[in-house]
């Protein structure tokens, strides 16, 4: 809508008319990136949008968004003349995602003071603070930018089968890529239908060299586009939605103690268990690789269990071989000796008896070897004070030389990105222009020189990937297409700050990743300001996949729904279910639970199936199932049962068409439903088939 430019004390404009008060009004304070993302996102829903600024940007990322805007406000979003101009009063929610988490925090408890009932989004890092003001406030909600973007970056600089996971609850799920070899377990099943299992959910299909295969209502390429009937064939790029149970996996369960075990049973018993040993020994394994890679501490911890097996042998060998002696002085005599006191405790001693060898020669070995210990302590102060002292003595690691990751620029995203990447133990190294503060520098391997010239040093050619994710578009290109004449084979992902620099891009380079982290961030903020809460995303077939948790509510546009008419109908995944009443917690529930007020239901959505959820646009189905015959009695009852479970008719209609057969369901069913019931009604010895809404004319003369 255009504007009338009128000030109030030179700090706001208006649009010419005034706005809608039953439309949604949303405002957005901060027009950064992540703000200007946020803005263009919510106007993509249909709603009024407001945004206060500062000073009015002088790039904009999004063209034209200053004419979407339905208004726009120069001044501090923490004032409540601004925020009265703005409309706050009138506004369903309030993104504030300034560069500053103090303003945003200040604004919110403004714009909470003068409209209670609104929701705040808050761009924040102070993760336990904003704990307290959710929990005080309520319907408060924060994020932090480079928490939700990074791990989309970190998955696609893996380039490997798992494009993303997170937990929930007691449960791991993973999205994960199948590619169907020759040898491949899947290419025994008839159809994609059959891979639906307890613990998987498909979630796309992708047939390169046959897209014609698909109807033209799943797009191949898209997120949940699949074909339940199409066969599993060589060559498939199948994704799947996977969960385990962590509750129930020997690693990662936590011991828990009964009332009727014995101390026996509760504390000996499980060192006892294969598994227990085995994980004591990859923990070690872990911390040997990974925290003492430095040959220096590694030597210390030899030393340090070479002298407390000496000190244990010295106190019992010394306690044996003189009974008058303590155990208690027998241990001090060891330590004595061990700080170099062997001229103290026999030089002066007229022993009675002839000393033993046995006792002298070990003696002698723990004043040296506790002479030799004192010797690597004073190298390992030194070593530190002086590395504290003066930065040209900082340990530098080597450069990984095959299948490591090189990242581009060191900013907050990518100080993230190389953090996720060395806790998925995958080698990487950083190039910079120059020294940056980050708390990696003894982790993981860091360039400082001129990016050109940094590259011949990285191994490019060996890399599994190259993430450029510098200030500029410009050089973030020029470094993925050095990279890339380099080794074709390396894959690529460009960080990238512009819309229409990420779509150009996108197209003319397929088989690159190119992401912007704050449009990333951004589809999480717009997401939670329809009053989701986004628990997480990550990125599959270039697009956004937000984990979604919804409570139904009375009015809610799925309340009363059956799950599988809210998966096909709005194009989402349901992959988790709660029942507060009977406190019954279901993973990949079935499609045939009907959803209740006071559910909880978490799903898989990209922004554009949250936006048809928030407006009610219920795809409407097209196919029906055609009952031909019933090869048995029971055959009647059974088919019944299937058709009320899966279509949410009464039963006695269902009854009533198992009875009248030949029997086209006057029930209209999303594609995936009637070929599940047609699967079903057949293992029930009901012969059927799935047709079409459009063939219901030609089966009348069948009938």
């Amino acid at each position: 809508m255009g504007f009338s430019f009128t000030s109030l004390d030179d700090r706001f404009f208006f649009p010419a008319d005034v706005m809608d008060q039953g439309t949604d009004q949303f405002l957005v304070c901060g027009l950064g990136s992540v703000g200007q993302h946020c803005a263009a996102i919510l106007k993509d829903f249909g709603v009024v949008v407001h945004a206060i600024e500062r000073a009015e940007p002088t790039e904009w990322e999004i063209p034209n968004l200053l004419g979407y805007l339905d208004g726009f406000y120069l001044g501090d979003c923490r004032h409540a003349e601004i925020l009265e101009a703005a409309q706050i009063r009138y506004c369903r929610a309030a993104l504030l995602v300034t560069a500053d988490d103090r303003i945003n925090i200040e604004a919110g408890l403004a714009a909470r003071a003068l409209n209670p009932h609104i929701r705040l989004v808050v761009r924040s890092a102070k993760a336990n603070l904003n704990t307290l003001l959710a929990e005080q406030l309520g319907n408060y909600v924060s994020f932090e930018p480079t928490e939700l973007s990074a791990p989309a970056f970190a998955f696609a600089a893996l380039n490997s089968e798992t494009i993303g996971f997170f937990r929930l609850n007691h449960f791991l799920f993973s999205a994960v890529q199948h590619v169907i070899d020759p040898h491949h377990p899947w290419l025994t099943h008839s159809s994609l239908q059959q891979l639906q299992k307890r613990h998987c959910r498909l979630l796309c299909h992708h047939r390169p060299h046959r897209p014609e295969a698909f109807d033209e209502g799943y797009p191949h390429d898209q997120f949940y586009g699949w074909d339940p009937d199409a066969a599993v064939q060589v060559g498939d790029r199948i994704i799947t939605i996977e969960v385990t149970e962590q509750s129930l996996t020997t690693s990662n369960a936590p011991f828990r103690y009964h009332g009727d075990q014995s101390w026996l049973d509760r504390w000996v018993m499980p060192w006892f268990h294969r598994s227990h040993w085995q994980q004591s020994l990859q923990t070690w394994a872990e911390l040997w690789s990974d925290r003492y890679q430095q040959q220096i501490w590694r030597v210390l911890i030899l030393c340090s269990l070479t002298i407390f097996s000496l000190l244990l042998g010295g106190t019992v060998l010394l306690w044996r071989h003189y009974p008058d002696l303590s155990l208690g002085r027998a241990f001090l005599t060891t330590i004595v000796l061990l700080l170099g006191g062997y001229g103290d405790i026999f030089g002066d001693i007229d022993f009675v008896s002839p000393l033993p060898w046995p006792v002298q020669a070990f003696s002698l070995s723990l004043t040296l070897a506790g002479t030799a210990f004192v010797g690597v302590l004073y190298a390992l102060l030194t070593e530190r004070l002086l590395t504290l002292r003066f930065q040209f003595f900082q340990h530098r690691l080597p450069i990984p030389k095959r299948d490591h990751v090189v990242i581009i620029g060191l900013g907050r995203v990518a100080q993230r990105v190389m953090e996720l990447l060395h806790s998925f133990r995958q080698p990487c190294v950083a190039i910079v222009n120059k020294e940056a503060d980050t708390k990696l520098w003894n982790q993981v391997p860091i360039v400082v020189s001129e990016t050109q010239s940094a590259l011949g040093k990285v191994h490019l050619a060996n890399a599994r990937s190259v993430i450029a994710m510098t200030e500029s578009e410009m050089d973030n290109l020029e470094v993925a297409l050095m990279a890339h004449a380099t080794n074709p084979l390396t894959g690529l992902v460009i960080r990238t700050y512009h819309r229409r620099f990420r779509d150009t891009v996108a197209k003319l380079f397929p088989d690159t990743q190119v992401l912007c982290a704050s449009e990333l961030a951004a589809e999480a903020f717009a997401a939670a300001a329809f009053g989701e809460n986004v628990l997480s995303l990550f990125r599959l077939n270039h697009q956004t996949i937000l984990v979604t948790d919804y409570t139904i509510e009375a009015g809610d546009t799925l309340n009363g729904l059956l799950l599988g008419e809210v998966a096909y109908g709005y194009g989402v995944v349901p992959i988790f279910h709660e029942r507060a009443a009977y406190e019954s917690a279901q993973c990949m529930p079935s499609d045939d639970l009907r959803l209740q007020e006071g559910d909880r239901m978490v799903v898989l959505a990209t922004i554009e199936g949250l936006k048809l959820i928030e407006k009610g646009r219920l795809t409407p189905p097209c196919w029906k199932v055609l009952i031909t015959e019933a090869l048995n009695v029971d055959a009647v009852f059974q088919g019944a049962n299937e058709i009320a479970c899966i279509t949410g008719c009464a039963m006695k209609d269902a009854r009533s068409a198992m009875v009248n057969l030949p029997q086209l369901l006057p029930i209209l069913l999303y594609r995936h439903q009637a070929f599940r019931l047609v699967c079903r009604l057949r293992k029930a010895q009901v012969t059927a088939q799935a047709l079409p809404f459009k063939m219901e004319s030609m089966m009348s003369t069948v009938l």
